[in-house]
This record gives C-alpha cells, sequence and structure tokens, in this order.
C-alpha cells in the first residue's frame, strides 16, 4: 500500500490507535534509529497495534491453527506408515508376494496419488463453496472411510481402492486447511502460522514410524491392520471439531458476509479495537482487493489463475514449489528401510532409525517454522536446495563405496555410517529449507480469490510428481539401486539456479501489497525492493518517507 501521499511529521503527535501511522521525513530523525523493512506501513502498524499472544482470543487462534495441522498429520502418517509396512512380512506376503520392492508395490503406493490428483477437482470448488472448514471438514470425512477401508482389506484390490480413497480426501484437506489458516492469522504471525501447519507431516510420521516400530513385533496381520486404523484420528478429530472455530475472514468478506468478516478482524486481530492500525490497513486492503464477482463463485472458472500477467507470476511459483517440493530427493522417504538395509543394517535397526529420522527432520522443519516470519524464502530455497544436492551427492558417494566394499567382501561400517549421515542431514535441511515452505510460500502467493483453486492445483502438481516418485522409486532401487541417488542430485542444482532467477520474496508484506509485487514486469526485483521505518529511543515506530 503506498504511504507517499500521507504527510505526517514528528512534531505531529497521531493519537494510538488512529487510522494513519506517523510518518517522518529522514531530516527529521532525532532519536531514532533506522531499518530496513519489505513494507514499512505493515511494520509500523503492527508495531503500533500489537497483539497480546496469551489472550483468549489468541489462544483461539493457537487451536485454529492446531487443527489445520492435523489436516497435514493425516498425510504425514501415510508416508512413515507405509514405509514401515512395505518391511512387515504379513503385508508382503498379502499383498505384493513377499517383495517389498518392484511393480506391485509401485502400483499400491502411487494410487494414494492418482488419488490425489483427481481429488483437488472437487477440493477447490467445495472450499470455496462451503468455505475454509467445510473443505477439512468433507476431507475428514474421507479419509476416515478410506482408512475403514483400507484397514478392513484382505484382497490387494480393496488395498488399493482403500489407498486411493486416503489419497482423494487428503487432497481436500490440504487444499482447504493452509488457505484457511494462512487468512484467519494476523500478518505478523502468518509465516509461522502456515509454516507450523505443514510440520503436521511430523505430527503424522513420528507416531506412524513409533506405533509401527511397535506392531511390527507382532505376528499376525495386526501388524499392518492397527496402525491403518489409526490413520483416520487426526482426520476424525478434524471433523468433529471444525466447525467450532470461526470462518476465514476473507471467505467471509468475499461472499458478502461484511460485518462478520469485521469482527473476526477486531476480535482476533485487533485486540478487541475496532480501530486498531492492523485492523484497519487489513480492512482496507481487504476491501480494495477482494472482489464479489471473482472466479471463486464459480466452480467451473479456473481462468484467473493465468488471466494476467500478475496471475501467472503468482500460478508459477504455486507450480515451481509444487514440483520441487516433491522432486527434491525427498521421494526417497518412502524407501527409507530398504536405504538402511542397502547400507547394512538389519531389520529391527531400519524401524528405529526410521523413527529417528522423523524426530531429527521434525527438528529441521521446527527450526525453520521458528523464523519463518523474518526468513527470506528466496535465500533460503536457492541455498538449502543446493545444500541438499551436497547431502545427497555425499550419500550416493559413499553407498557406491558400500556396495563396492561389499562386492569384495569387505564391511567397512564407517562408510555405512557417513552415508546415513550424509541421508539423515539431508533430510535435516530439506525439512528446514522447504516443509515450512511447501504450504506458507503458495498460499502466500496466490490472491483470495484464486487461492481455493490455485491450491487445488498446487495438489494436482504434487500428486503428478508424488506418483512419479512413488511408482518410478520402487523399480528403479530394484535395477539400479543407489544410483538414483545421483538423478536428484543433478536436479536440485538446477532448481537452485531456478530459484534464484524466478523466486519472488513474499516476506514482509501483507497478502494483498503482493499484487503490487506480482504486477512489476519482473517481480522478483520488485520483491526484494526494502523501505525504511524509524524506531525511536520511546519505542515508537513512524515510516521514514525519502529515505
Amino acid at each position: 500500500m503506498s504511504h507517499s501521499s500521507i504527510e505526517k511529521h514528528e512534531s505531529e503527535k497521531v493519537a494510538p490507535g488512529s487510522r494513519h501511522v506517523e510518518h517522518v521525513r529522514g531530516n527529521e530523525l532525532h532519536d531514532a534509529s533506522t531499518k530496513k523493512v519489505h513494507n514499512a506501513t505493515l511494520a509500523a502498524a503492527t508495531a503500533a497495534g500489537a497483539l497480546n499472544p496469551w489472550s483468549k482470543e489468541s489462544i483461539i487462534l493457537y487451536v485454529c491453527c492446531f487443527v489445520a495441522f492435523l489436516c497435514s498429520c493425516a498425510n504425514g502418517y501415510d508416508g512413515s506408515l507405509m514405509t514401515a509396512i512395505n518391511g512387515m512380512d504379513y503385508y508382503k506376503n498379502r499383498f505384493v508376494n513377499g517383495n517389498g520392492l518392484g511393480e506391485g508395490t509401485s502400483i499400491i503406493f502411487s494410487i494414494y496419488t492418482v488419488g490425489g490428483i483427481i481429488g483437488p477437482w472437487f477440493a477447490g470448488p467445495i472450499t470455496d463453496k462451503f468455505g475454509r472448514r467445510g473443505g477439512m471438514f468433507a476431507g475428514g470425512l474421507v479419509i476416515c472411510l478410506g482408512s475403514a477401508v483400507i484397514a478392513s482389506a484382505n484382497h490387494a484390490n480393496q488395498f488399493i481402492a482403500g489407498r486411493f480413497i486416503l489419497g482423494f480426501g487428503v487432497s481436500i484437506m490440504t487444499c482447504a486447511a493452509p488457505s484457511y489458516t494462512i487468512e484467519v492469522a494476523p500478518p505478523q504471525w502468518r509465516g509461522r502460522f502456515a509454516a507450523f501447519y505443514n510440520c503436521g507431516w511430523f505430527g503424522g510420521s513420528i507416531p506412524a514410524a513409533a506405533i509401527t516400530l511397535g506392531t511390527a513385533k507382532i505376528k499376525s496381520d495386526m501388524s499392518w491392520r492397527l496402525p491403518l486404523i489409526f490413520q483416520c484420528v487426526p482426520a476424525g478429530a478434524v471433523a468433529l471439531t471444525v466447525f467450532l472455530l470461526p470462518e476465514s475472514p476473507r471467505w467471509l468478506l468475499a461472499n458478502g458476509r461484511d460485518a462478520e468478516a469485521k469482527a473476526f478482524l477486531t476480535k482476533y486481530h485487533g485486540n478487541g479495537v475496532e480501530n486498531n492500525p492492523v485492523v484497519e490497513l487489513e480492512w482496507q486492503e481487504f476491501k480494495d482487493s477482494i472482489k464479489l464477482d471473482a472466479s471463486d463463485k464459480r466452480w467451473w472458472d479456473y481462468s484467473e489463475l493465468v488471466k494476467t500477467h500478475a496471475a501467472r507470476w503468482r500460478f508459477l511459483m504455486v507450480v515451481l514449489m509444487g514440483v520441487f517440493g516433491q522432486f527434491s530427493g525427498n521421494g526417497l522417504g518412502y524407501f527409507n528401510l530398504n536405504i538402511y538395509e542397502s547400507i547394512g543394517y538389519d531389520s529391527n535397526m531400519q524401524f528405529i532409525l526410521n523413527l529417528v529420522n522423523s524426530i531429527t527432520s521434525a527438528i529441521g522443519a521446527l527450526t525453520g517454522v521458528s523464523l519463518a516470519d523474518r526468513m527470506p524464502r528466496r535465500k533460503v530455497l536457492v541455498i538449502g536446495t543446493f545444500v541438499c544436492a551436497i547431502m545427497l551427492a555425499i550419500n550416493g558417494g559413499l553407498s557406491a563405496k558400500w556396495n563396492s566394499n561389499a562386492s569384495a567382501g569387505i564391511t567397512d561400517l564407517k562408510v555405512g555410517q557417513g552415508a546415513l549421515a550424509a541421508y539423515f542431514f539431508f533430510n535435516i535441511i530439506y525439512s528446514f529449507t522447504y516443509t515450512p515452505l511447501q504450504a506458507l510460500y503458495p498460499v502466500e502467493c496466490l490472491a483470495t480469490e484464486t487461492r481455493a483453486k490455485g491450491m487445488a492445483m498446487y495438489g494436482v502438481v504434487v500428486s503428478v510428481f508424488s506418483f512419479i516418485n512413488l511408482y518410478a522409486g520402487p523399480i528403479a532401487l530394484k535395477n539400479i539401486k543407489y544410483n538414483y541417488v545421483f538423478i536428484f542430485v543433478g536436479w536440485d542444482v538446477i532448481e537452485s539456479i531456478i530459484w534464484y532467477f524466478l523466486c519472488v520474496e513474499t516476506v514482509g508484506r501483507t497478502l494483498e501489497e503482493l499484487e503490487a509485487v506480482f504486477e512489476a514486469p519482473y517481480p522478483v526485483r520488485a520483491s526484494t525492493n526494502l523501505e525504511t521505518i524509524a524506531v525511536k529511543s520511546s519505542g515508537g515506530v513512524a515510516i521514514v518517507d525519502d529515505a
């Protein structure tokens, strides 16, 4: 939002909660230090209208974030679950003829992503029509159905059908939940809220790894049935609680419910004060940008994703995150047990390492979450992706050395341990780089009227590349073994170069203000422009107009 037309000077005292934040000129600064920010108006407004993080309203927002987090848990649970049960004899003997790699496993793993490719075409319209809460509720019900089908399966066809239903339901949840999270979050907490949402992957994967570590010792089909039954727990919790929470204010305003939207902002973003600077800034931007007749009112209309220069740049960011977030080597995680086996670890140790890997990766992701409101997206993606390539290269090289030694009858444990350490560090760095941003960055880049359908299309992209990972992975690991890793080494280097030239910085700006960034001829350059604020010795904050 431009502030060049507003001239407030230091000598003019502005009452707290007034409509405009104080402006000063550079030559009027006496007792103040200056700081560069992406959006001076937002920085000054959030400083003047700070939230009480322990108020009842803030705690309700935390609950909103946690319920959305449970939506992501459903997806993370599946990844760690299938990794583990694919190593269980009772499961393998019943469904894949005793072989954890090959085409049978490829079909069972990848059919989940087929559901994820089809589901988003329903997810976008559902989330636009019935609200963000309605989308999460619908996805939760479908996941509970899928869990019942798959946990009771006695034949491969029923198991495959259950996997499809699960993928379908998860795609609805993962369209609605990140949109909900970012739209209810105050602007100063947006990064941490949305980044924490995607850490639900580990909120699902760690319990799944722990549960399967215990059930792997059961000498019956319950070894794999029990973990599948528990898959419906987070989804069921979402379905039971989501309508007890407030709806997204942006969705309310986009559907003509202005009074409810304003009441939400006042209550949850403004400490109950209607003229709170943050509330006034958000409300004005909402009114200026949200349209009542946009394509979100037409279930069949996806044209606004590509209609304008700004829309195409926005959608490009969504597609890049969808591709790179799934195809940077993280798909190897579905085959952790096979990777651990290939470098000399026995069956029990494979399950233990699967759990430890989930925990260390979660630490990397939570570190990224803690920095999400001030961490530059562009630098993290460029550098983090390149370091991922380095770690995979080390893992691939040491795995090749281990294989060579094994062929010669040599057992050098340090080589296997080095390969394992590089693989763990890859997962930690990937989790720090991508896990917070996989949900945060696409929803930041999309406008309100395209957010649900844009996230639906993000889900399609994610599922297409997950399908490639899950179908090709078992076959590739069976045929070319550790050499499969080197494909991702080269691809990660290419990704880091693409991010450098195309990644638009979104940190430090309101969602609505990003429209001006994406409308620029080269949004990457526009996104790195900084403005100046003055922080006075008294603690007051003002915008410096001519710095």
